[in-house]
């Protein structure tokens, strides 16, 4: 999947029979629809829930996000030119909400064999989706390497996201990174997403996809 090009049945057109599509997505939910992030009940304030049918109602304003809240387990795969790859990884992606104009999001990758075994923990990050009124996406990340970026976007369409970074900071024992672009879209009731960067000397180019299935919400 060529990072610059949206997902495959992302562009708003659905795969298949309108009643074919229906029963897939009732076949999915019967899964996932009673599985939600792991609560405290002491907790004083609203905790976060990743299952739309549980806790707050979204805020009106993260509608234009309402597909992405869940809970996403699938694998994908790393190249540059920079690294021996490409590697396979597996990851967990993780959009919830409180009930406020935002999302929070968190994902944790780790790195497979080529039977699929896991090898060792591999990228986290961190951070926060901010739809705003005029329809553009701030995005928020931290990474656990010492990068922090913004990325700015809009929705393609009602189900496909494209974000490109404004600013990237690092610390001073963080890789170069320079620029990054992702897309994200929902492909046959999973989460597709393909990433871009610029980094360590190197022009823009593919770095990261993966296709990732959801396991709650």
């Amino acid at each position: 999947m060529a990072p610059n090009t949206p997902p495959p049945g992302a562009n708003g057109a659905e795969p298949g029979s309108g009643d074919a599509a229906l029963r897939a997505a009732a076949e999915r939910a019967a899964h996932t629809r009673d599985r939600n992030l792991p609560q405290f009940d002491d907790l004083p304030v609203a905790p976060d829930t990743a299952n739309l049918r549980q806790g707050p109602d979204l805020h009106e304003r993260c509608l234009a996000l309402l597909p992405l809240v869940g809970v996403w387990r699938g694998e994908g795969e790393v190249v540059y030119p920079t690294i021996d790859g490409p590697y396979r990884f597996g990851q967990q992606v993780t959009f919830a909400h409180d009930g406020r104009p935002f999302l929070y999001y968190e994902a944790r990758a780790w790195l497979l064999d080529s039977e699929g075994e896991v090898i060792r923990p591999a990228a986290r990050e961190v951070g926060w989706w901010r739809p705003q009124p005029d329809d553009t996406i701030e995005v928020l990340l931290a990474h656990a390497t010492g990068i922090a970026e913004i990325f700015f976007g809009k929705p393609r369409n009602q189900t496909s996201w494209e974000l490109a970074t404004d600013i990237v900071t690092r610390t001073p024992t963080a890789k170069e990174v320079n620029a990054a672009k992702r897309l994200y879209g929902i492909v046959d009731g999973k989460l597709a997403y393909v990433e871009e960067r610029a980094m360590v000397g190197q022009p823009m180019q593919p770095h990261v996809s993966a296709l990732l299935e959801r396991v709650a919400g």
